[in-house]
């Protein structure tokens, strides 16, 4: 039974736990090559623990299991070199890049005006300069083939403000403006960018954010959401079916639209 993305490549950051680990090894097992970019170490802000070495270790000793390959690359998305780097392995190694999952992003709460330069700096080179920088270096690949998918995983907050994150909204809504760009650029090519906007998603993200909220998980997915649904987040696998859907070609003539999995929250 032939597999959907068989010999596809994706390439996906934040890949390492989470959302983009989830979609890695869903892809995988649909027959794509996984190339897998995280950070790898600690940053000062947000303080919780992200992804190590180790995760990405085991995401590939996870891919290899499945029977797919995968490349892993520890790097910083806030650093062209990295990037750059990263892709270019990418390209050499499987021979191009069909899919890009924006995925790398961090979340933290503050008021607007108790935001440091710093902390607010942070937030929005993560989120969005991360955003642009990989897809700067994988959309010259595409543009040679004339085909491919970019999905950008922004978030709720990227279609509404919320309090105490206004940094976080701000990336996020900013995903939406570079997605329809790029859009209006790349259908000449037959490229297609979409966003994606997940309410809370039951990643370890929020047990950093409850930590450092001193509070639960649950009650950050609460806090956060509000969703219509009786749900407190949507789990990873969720994320995935609508990664999945957007990047086949069901989804051909899907392009510049922002794609919701909001359990309703945005109907408040």
């Amino acid at each position: 039974m032939a597999r959907e993305f068989e010999n596809k490549t994706i390439f996906i950051t934040g890949a390492a736990k989470g959302q983009g680990r989830a979609v890695a090894l869903a892809f995988a097992a649909e027959g794509a090559n996984i190339a897998a970019f995280d950070l790898g170490e600690k940053i000062p802000y947000p303080a919780y623990n992200r992804s190590s070495n180790e995760d990405l270790e085991k995401l590939k000793a996870e891919v290899e299991a499945i029977g797919a390959k995968i490349l892993i690359y520890a790097g910083d998305v806030r650093k062209a070199e990295d990037v750059r780097e990263a892709v270019e392995r990418a390209v050499s190694e499987f021979g191009g890049i069909d899919i890009l999952f924006s995925n790398a992003g961090i979340a933290a709460y503050g008021y607007s005006w108790e935001l440091t330069e710093e902390q607010w700096d942070a937030l929005i080179d993560v989120n969005l300069k991360g955003g642009f920088l990989v897809s700067k270096y994988v959309i010259p690949h595409l543009i040679e083939k004339k085909s491919g998918v970019i999905i950008y995983n922004s978030s709720v907050a990227g279609l509404r403000g919320f309090g105490r994150m206004s940094h976080y909204a701000a990336s996020k809504h900013g995903l939406v403006g570079l997605t329809k760009s790029q859009a209006i650029e790349l259908a000449p090519y037959g490229i297609r960018v979409v966003s994606i906007h997940p309410t809370g998603v039951n990643t370890p993200m929020n047990d950093g954010l409850a930590e450092m909220e001193g509070t639960t998980p649950t009650e950050i997915a609460e806090r956060s959401a509000g969703n219509l649904l009786r749900t407190p987040w949507i789990e990873t696998e969720d994320v995935v079916e609508a990664v999945k859907f957007i990047a086949s070609d069901r989804a051909k003539y899907i392009t510049g639209s922002q794609f919701v999995l909001d359990a309703g929250l945005l109907t408040r």
